[in-house]
């Protein structure tokens, strides 16, 4: 059944917007009539799947975006009308009356339309990867087929809910340093290309022998003054050979080494890997994917290489007739813990429930370790700041000095 946007007049003149499915133009004219509206202008919505744009944007809707968390807040609703025993077209028809965002109730039409053709669920989901990944669409499958939709849909919206509260913790963590570093490598370059050539103009000017840190400082701003285009053309070639780089198999698997190993954040990143790997693993098996699917599934969420080949072997010592811990623990990347709870979770017939404890855990983690390493860049900051500003003054007041001994 097409599904077609329209404008329309109310009965007071005011000019409304929506998403309405029918059999035909005259049909989707008729139901508008009937609601009590005057169709202005109709169109028939082609299917986003078929598309081209970025991820959550879409053409004819371009300043509008479908965020995460309308997608979890839309799963929870669903999961709740599923529950109350709702079946799911009219669950479905009850939610695109609930959704505000036009492009979402799109969406949601459409999947409308596709469960009332006779496709699965999971089906029609999959017609819109760019929106509902492999893990949800999977999820669904296990839960269409065990007869446990509403469960499987709750579990999914506490699992993106939970995602997206630690992708949140960590952006605002690295908002406050990062505007910090900025904001002093602006007043450094302002100083430097603006304030200071005003100021050793009288030294370059004069006959006097200066001093090495106001010779230093005095090249370095005129270098900045005159060549900044330079650095930023540097920078950018720089930025566009390690993008080259890394998009290599080779330059990549150095790339995802190096985010593993570096100090500081290498630590960071694997204890990321953990928990994204024990929330999604656990969300599957609680679905009742199988192991082996459900590995085959989450090894794209690490983005790195060398973890997804860890899941790989995994996943062949699985077929095998070995087990995950097993090869967990031959493994460099991931934490002693883990493994010691994904084995006993393997042998106590319990490996869901631990990899939701192992994901919580690794979730406290990672925030700790976030506000740990954010409350060094600020001191970090200052000193550098503090640094930088002492060799200014001193290679500004050095020359001044020794004009006072010379006319003394």
């Amino acid at each position: 059944m097409p599904v077609y946007e329209y404008t329309a007049l109310d009965a007071g003149g005011k000019k409304t917007r929506g998403i309405i499915d029918a059999d035909s133009l005259a049909a989707a004219r008729n139901k508008i009539r009937q609601g009590g509206g005057y169709p202005v202008e109709i169109n028939e919505t082609e299917p986003v799947s078929r598309k081209k744009g970025a991820p959550g944007s879409f053409p004819g809707l371009s300043f509008q975006r479908i965020r995460r968390q309308e997608i979890h807040v839309a799963t929870r609703q669903l999961a709740t009308m599923l529950g109350a025993g709702i079946p799911l077209v009219p669950a479905l028809n009850g939610l695109i009356e609930q959704t505000t965002n036009p492009a979402l109730t799109r969406i949601i039409a459409q999947l409308k339309d596709a469960v009332n053709e006779g496709n699965s669920f999971t089906a029609a989901l999959s017609e819109h990867p760019r929106l509902f990944s492999n893990i949800y669409i999977n999820m669904v499958r296990a839960g269409e087929a065990s007869g446990s939709l509403d469960v499987v849909l709750e579990q999914l919206a506490e699992f993106g809910e939970n995602q997206q509260a630690m992708r949140t913790k960590i952006s605002v963590a690295l908002i406050y340093p990062v505007i910090l570093s900025l904001v002093g490598i602006a007043i450094l370059f302002l100083l430097l290309t603006i304030v200071v050539p005003n100021i050793t103009k009288v030294f370059a000017d004069s006959a006097q022998a200066l001093p090495l840190p106001t010779i230093i400082l005095i090249n370095v701003s005129d270098f900045l003054a005159r060549f900044w285009w330079l650095i930023i053309l540097a920078l950018a070639a720089v930025f566009l050979a390690l993008r080259y780089a890394v998009s290599r198999p080779r330059g990549r698997r150095t790339w995802d080494r190096l985010k593993l190993t570096m100090p500081l954040f290498g630590d960071l990143n694997i204890k990321i890997a953990s928990a994204r790997l024990g929330s999604s693993l656990g969300s599957l098996l609680q679905s009742g994917v199988p192991l082996v699917t459900a590995l085959r599934i989450v090894r794209n969420i690490f983005n790195n290489v060398l973890l997804s080949d860890v899941i790989d072997e995994a996943t062949e010592e699985l077929e095998k007739g070995g087990t995950l811990s097993g090869t967990l623990r031959r493994s460099r990347w991931f934490p002693p813990m883990i493994v010691q709870m994904i084995a006993v979770g393997e042998q106590s017939a319990s490996l869901e429930k631990m990899l939701t404890r192992v994901a919580q855990n690794y979730e406290k983690e990672v925030e700790a370790k976030i506000k740990a390493l954010t409350s060094l860049i600020e001191p970090f900051m200052i000193l550098f700041m503090g640094v930088m500003m002492l060799f200014i003054v001193l290679s500004i007041l050095l020359p001044i000095f020794e004009m006072n001994q010379l006319i003394r």
